[in-house]
């Protein structure tokens, strides 16, 4: 989907950036922005697509050195226009800048460099299964653990998770740090809208936090990370808005476990023999999420070294410090739920087999129309059905819950 007709100017962006052109960048931005009467008009795919459009520009310009609305003053009512008709921020989030991003000719980059589109992809795969994630977040919200359902939806998260440790392994085997750190970080900075900070598209913002806040973090965050929390919830999409709403206000996953087992630990198990099999279930999906973030923190310590980085934290705000305050509160999360053995960042972790059911799932999200354009599947639904034929896009849940068609 091409509401803007931008996929020329996009292209172009990637010579604009490499020589620094900014009036050549402010001058496609000037002609890109519609109408606010034609933007008012956009469906919310349209919508979506416009601000994924808008905002590669807005952080090329930033990335040049000039506050992008101070030279295109014009197209901030129609930023302010589509984030309101969308539900977001009145700016391009990692949602637009990945998963919302044409595959193929047609990809939005900042670069052109293949490293920035593996970046993106690492992004895009994992979306089906944190999707679907949050909805097993939601179900077991409800759930009791001394019931059989507990264990099953924990094992069923922890396979959706293993696409997060696929993912974060294809960054560390393609995707330099210092590449990231000197040629690709500059883009994600923050811009001013209307008087208000905003920042650049980040993978912080792939909502990986949002399943902490459901399983240990409403109750158990230390006040940094609880602050960073509140702090990217206007990023995400408004379903996920709404979790993180009602799941601040209840007892976490592990507060319950934990009530379940009382002062004395032993008697409830032989009372109730399925809270050990929930326990159990909990530790193993901690351990895919330690892992997980265990290579991040790795390879974030690489990117953000004193003699490499150019900025002191992430373009989500969090630096190196708070990664590790992360990594340790969820090894400490496991300790409490009764996990022994629980591994070292830099051991390795075997992928079942669920996790190509969750590419092939990516893959049909993926799927490309006759034109080029791609499916992205991070609306906060259902995955299309596995019966969907690989040469057709699927449809994937609007923003309002609804079922309808996505073209990038």
């Amino acid at each position: 989907m091409d509401p803007l007709r931008a996929d020329g100017a996009c292209q172009a962006l990637r010579t604009w950036n490499g020589t620094a052109d900014i009036a050549a960048m402010a001058a496609a931005l000037r002609t890109l922005v519609p109408a606010l009467p034609e933007a008012g008009a956009y469906s919310a795919d349209e919508a979506l697509a416009a601000m994924r459009d808008l905002g590669i520009f807005l952080g090329s310009l930033k990335r040049h050195g000039t506050e992008p609305l101070s030279l295109v003053p014009e197209a901030l009512p129609v930023l302010t226009e589509l984030g309101r008709r969308t539900g977001m921020v009145p700016r391009d989030t990692v949602h637009h800048y990945c998963t919302w991003n044409p595959v193929g000719e047609r990809r939005r980059m900042y670069t052109g460099d293949a490293q920035e589109a593996h970046l993106q992809d690492s992004v895009r795969m994992v979306f089906p299964s944190l999707r679907d994630g949050l909805e097993k977040g939601s179900s077991l919200s409800e759930t009791d653990p001394l019931d059989p359902k507990f264990a099953l939806l924990m094992d069923e998260l922890a396979a959706l998770l293993e696409c997060m440790v696929e993912s974060i392994t294809m960054v560390i085997d393609r995707v330099s740090p210092h590449w990231f750190a000197r040629e690709l970080r500059p883009y994600f900075e923050e811009i001013t809208v209307g008087g208000r900070v905003l920042l650049g598209p980040a993978a912080a913002q792939v909502p990986l936090w949002l399943l902490d806040q459901v399983v240990w973090a409403s109750d158990h965050a230390e006040p940094e990370y609880a602050e960073f929390l509140r702090e990217s919830v206007p990023y995400s999409l408004p379903r996920w808005r709404a979790f993180y709403g009602h799941w601040s206000v209840v007892p976490s996953v592990v507060s319950r476990l934990v009530q379940c087992y009382g002062d004395d630990p032993e008697a409830a198990e032989l009372r109730h023999p399925q809270l050990r099999l929930s326990a159990e279930a909990l530790i193993r999906m901690l351990r895919v999420v330690i892992v997980f973030r265990g290579r991040h923190l790795g390879i974030a310590r690489q990117a953000y070294e004193s003699e490499v980085r150019l900025y002191p934290v992430g373009s989500g705000g969090a630096g190196v410090d708070l990664l590790r305050q992360i990594l340790d509160l969820t090894r400490q999360t496991a300790r409490m739920s009764g996990g022994a053995g629980v591994p070292r960042h830099d051991q390795a972790h075997p992928l079942p087999r669920t996790c190509a059911g969750a590419r092939a799932a990516q893959s049909r999200a993926t799927a490309s129309t006759p034109h080029g354009s791609a499916v992205p599947a991070s609306a906060p639904s259902a995955v299309p059905a596995p019966s969907a034929p690989s040469d057709q896009p699927a449809p994937v849940p609007a923003l309002n819950g609804k079922e309808a068609p996505w073209r990038s």
